[in-house]
């Protein structure tokens, strides 16, 4: 542990994305503004992920814009200029983002442990967090607080959203309408599961549990396809909003409905921030590194399945973060595994 007699003035937070990572780096965040009220604190995170995050109070955001990494290396230097902070906390297993973090002057450089340090990371940092195994990503992030000598930790998120995208949500969803949101995309696409299978899912809710179902994503020609073939698929009413919302849009959308549906994806997490339950779809990651925290007792997974198919042997010798991200594995999930998991979640006691 350093040796901080006092907290710092100044600490750099370098998390360019994904978008469900930058998402465990909030309570990471309330934790260091809890522990350390007067410390400033610096966010150097990705463009795309900082129309969500910058919403975070208390907190100095630099993008960087990952398409175009030169020009982007140019822009950080400038940005920065010749400031200098206490603490640099390098969350990015990248050697890009690396490479970033030579631009950000820090007599402290924390990293990961040697053994988790990929890409080279070590080579960057002069302190490293105690080595540990087999966690989630959002534990894995809480090391750095513990290094620095904070204990309690600060599990919340609350983003204050924007009135727009409040009313913009309101209209979609009035106030006491149970809903399912399905979020059927994920970037990487064989994390993504069948139409077949959303479209028995939704039916399902729909004649059950007379719930609205919303339809989000993104607005690429393949989601819009997508899209319409789980509506032609599913034969009962659904609202797609594909390509309509915004992320602060679709958070507040999230925090009305009932329940999310959604694969590995950064939708999976950002329904955690607002407490809405997700039912995650796991075959291609491991749950318990990746899964939404605080539902991932409501998930179907079948890595462990994918493991002995794909790979020819138990996910417990595995590396802990493999994916196993091939053709047809998402298939290993059955509808019937999914439709008793929302039944379940749904027959459980109302909250007061």
């Amino acid at each position: 542990m350093p040796e901080l007699l006092h907290p710092p003035r100044s600490v750099c937070i370098l998390r360019l994305s994904a978008l469900g990572d930058c998402c465990h780096v909030v309570p990471i965040v309330r934790t260091l503004q809890q522990a350390w009220p007067n410390t400033t604190i610096t966010w150097v995170i990705g463009q795309a992920e900082s129309a969500l995050l910058s919403l975070l109070p208390g907190v100095e955001f630099i993008t960087v814009s990952k398409a175009r990494p030169w020009h982007a290396a140019g822009a950080l230097r400038a940005a920065l200029g010749a400031r200098r902070f206490d603490v640099l906390l390098n969350l990015q297993l990248s050697l890009r983002a690396s490479l970033y973090s030579t631009l950000i002057r820090a007599p402290l450089r924390v990293g990961f442990d040697r053994a988790r340090a990929r890409e080279l990371q070590w080579l960057f940092c002069n302190a490293q967090v105690q080595a540990r195994h087999n966690e989630h990503v959002l534990d894995s992030f809480f090391g750095f607080t513990d290094f620095l000598g904070i204990s309690e930790r600060c599990v919340k998120w609350q983003l204050p959203l924007p009135a727009a995208a409040l009313d913009w949500a309101a209209a979609q969803l009035p106030a006491g309408t149970p809903a399912l949101l399905v979020s059927p995309f994920s970037s990487h696409r064989l994390r993504n599961w069948s139409v077949a299978g959303y479209a028995q899912v939704i039916a399902h809710a729909v004649r059950r549990h007379n719930l609205a179902v919303l339809l989000c994503g993104p607005p690429g020609a393949y989601e819009r396809d997508f899209g319409a073939q789980i509506r032609h698929g599913c034969g009962v009413p659904v609202l797609n909003l594909i390509g309509q919302d915004t992320l602060p849009k679709l958070l507040a959308l999230m925090a009305r409905a009932t329940v999310v549906l959604s694969p590995d994806a950064g939708p999976a997490h950002m329904a955690t921030m607002v407490g809405t339950p997700v039912i995650g779809l796991y075959a291609a990651t491991r749950l318990e590194r990746s899964g939404p925290y605080l539902s991932r007792q409501w998930c179907v997974s079948r890595f462990e399945q994918a493991a002995l198919r794909f790979r020819g042997r138990p996910a417990e010798q595995l590396p802990w973060a493999e994916k196993i991200e091939v053709p047809g594995v998402m298939e290993l999930i059955e509808p019937a595994a999914v439709m008793a998991r929302l039944d379940e979640l749904l027959a459980r006691p109302l909250l007061p």
